[in-house]
């Protein structure tokens, strides 16, 4: 059974765009309450809300709060270099995160497989010690069976698959090949639906975000095909909330999508029965 909950990026523009010149409107404590008003458990704080830029104070404040709340938190950044990676190893065991979703690539630095590989083996040691499992998400860079090679060359039960419903389309690649692909290694899930509709001149087509239950995602079957494994403990809600022309529209444009979306997902996640898909 995996356990539902939200994340920065569910409020991506709340959070903050900085080459948007959006303002940051959320800060970690009001995601905390929106999760518990939400009825949920679980938080995952990524990379737009940087966990190393926090002072130990903030960090410890954070904790406390979650913990007060009866709130677990995963932990997410981007950037997979060997310094990055024990930081973030570090901040998840200070927060007791057992997921630490990374992205690997980052602005100026995108390293092949191997040396991916050689990274992620080093700091194993660390994973298994702190208690933490590592969550490869895949992104727009590398191909899907990229992914399965360093999870397999890895060889650890402490490094998984962060897997995203949309994100394999920067990669030219669609959900059934990365679910086929990477289902078995799939340790954190994320749930962002989306729409793909042709332009009205006919030239192209333009992919955006949709609420949950309302876009492409075939969110009944994804989670069939994610729980079968009994790998993957917890999915995130994921917008790609399509902007207005004024920040504060944007924002209610998000908060309303977060709300349409999780009445759609929770009762998904409530069931006490095996959630089944029949292609009709």
């Amino acid at each position: 059974m995996m356990t539902l909950g939200i994340g920065t990026y569910t409020y991506g523009w709340a959070i903050g765009v900085p080459d948007m010149q959006y303002p940051r409107k959320m800060l970690e404590h009001q995601l905390l309450a929106k999760t518990k008003a939400f009825g949920l458990s679980l938080v995952q704080i990524g990379d737009n809300l940087p966990l190393h830029t926090f002072a130990e104070e903030r960090l410890d404040y954070l904790y406390r709060l979650s913990r007060s709340m009866s709130i677990e938190l995963e932990v997410g950044a981007r950037g997979l270099t060997p310094d990055y990676l024990h930081r973030y190893i570090d901040i998840a065991a200070f927060l007791k995160a057992r997921i630490l979703r990374f992205v690997i690539d980052q602005p100026g630095y995108e390293p092949p497989v191997p040396d991916i590989v050689s990274i992620i083996q080093e700091a194993n040691s660390s994973l298994k010690r702190q208690g933490v499992t590592l969550a490869l998400e895949n992104h727009d860079r590398l191909k899907a069976r990229q992914f399965r090679e360093i999870i397999e060359k890895v060889g650890s039960k402490h490094v998984g698959i962060c897997l995203d419903s949309a994100n394999s389309l920067g990669a030219a690649e669609g959900l059934e090949t990365i679910v086929d692909c990477l289902a078995p290694y799939t340790v954190n899930l994320h749930l962002k639906d989306f729409g793909i509709q042709r332009l009205p001149h006919k030239m192209g087509f333009q992919i955006d975000g949709r609420p949950a239950g309302k876009g492409m995602l075939n969110i009944p079957w994804l989670l069939e095909k994610i729980s079968k494994t009994g790998k993957c403990h917890t999915a995130i809600l994921e917008q790609w909330v399509v902007p207005e022309t004024e920040q504060d529209d944007t924002l209610r444009k998000e908060e309303q999508w977060a709300n349409e979306s999780l009445q759609y997902l929770k009762p998904l996640f409530e069931s006490k029965s095996p959630i089944t898909f029949t292609n009709e």
